[in-house]
């Protein structure tokens, strides 16, 4: 890898148009201000930076449910996967990575498989670190059928900040494990619901890595994972 690509990355074409109404902002603060045209060239980066879309190598073997968004592990504990994606009521293991202004927001599929349902739902904004978020907050729901049959729930959920949920697929597509989704601006969380019995092998405050980070194995039979921070 060249040293320029550890700081230059790709930048989704969702981005374009946001880096340009900056770029043009600062141009017009700098005949303002100097000053204030520095600060413009900051925030332009910022932008840039937010909408950054780097290679990701994820993880081939089958089975293995990878980390829908970059962040950390705020939330793991049981609940009814979203009402109107028409799934079990019965509680499952839910995972939430909640995703910093900081963070890269495109979103990648946890597990390849036919996309069975996707919802959308206006709501609130509250802090997407909450755990009321994932009742009250506006959200985009996907279920992910996987060829044996069983299923697994991804909710895009908008956050204190975040006023935009983007989904590029629909209900019959198929997605490969890894595959870019959607994203969300700026600031949010990612809710993933296991199929029952499945353990997760991530911990609370751990961080994310988007179509790379492991967060699961359908074929393995251990328990979940404890970690110590240090």
């Amino acid at each position: 890898m060249k040293m320029r690509d550890t700081f230059l990355k790709p930048m989704h074409p969702e981005g374009r148009k946001f880096v340009a109404i900056f770029a043009a902002i600062t141009i017009v603060l700098f005949l303002i201000w100097s000053v204030l045209g520095w600060i413009g060239i900051g925030l332009t980066i910022w932008c840039y930076y937010f909408f950054r879309d780097p290679v990701r190598v994820t993880p081939a073997r089958d089975g293995l449910i990878v980390s829908p968004a970059d962040g950390v592990v705020s939330l793991i504990e049981k609940a009814v996967p979203p009402a109107e994606l028409g799934m079990s009521d019965m509680a499952l293991t839910r995972v939430s990575v909640f995703m910093s202004v900081f963070n890269c927001h495109v979103n990648r599929a946890p597990i390849a498989g036919q996309i069975a349902a996707i919802a959308y739902r206006p709501g609130k904004f509250f802090n997407a670190s909450l755990d009321k978020a994932s009742a009250d907050n506006e959200r985009n729901s996907l279920c992910i059928e996987m060829p044996d049959g069983r299923q697994i729930a991804v909710v895009q959920i908008a956050g204190l900040v975040a006023r935009r949920i983007v989904c590029f697929t629909k209900t019959g597509d198929t997605l490969r494990t890894g595959e870019r989704f959607g994203l969300i601006r700026f600031g949010s969380r990612l809710d993933v619901y296991l199929p029952d019995g499945v353990e997760p092998m991530v911990n609370l405050g751990q961080t994310m890595i988007a179509g790379e980070t492991v967060l699961a194995d359908l074929t393995a039979t251990e328990s979940a994972r404890m970690a110590v921070a240090d």
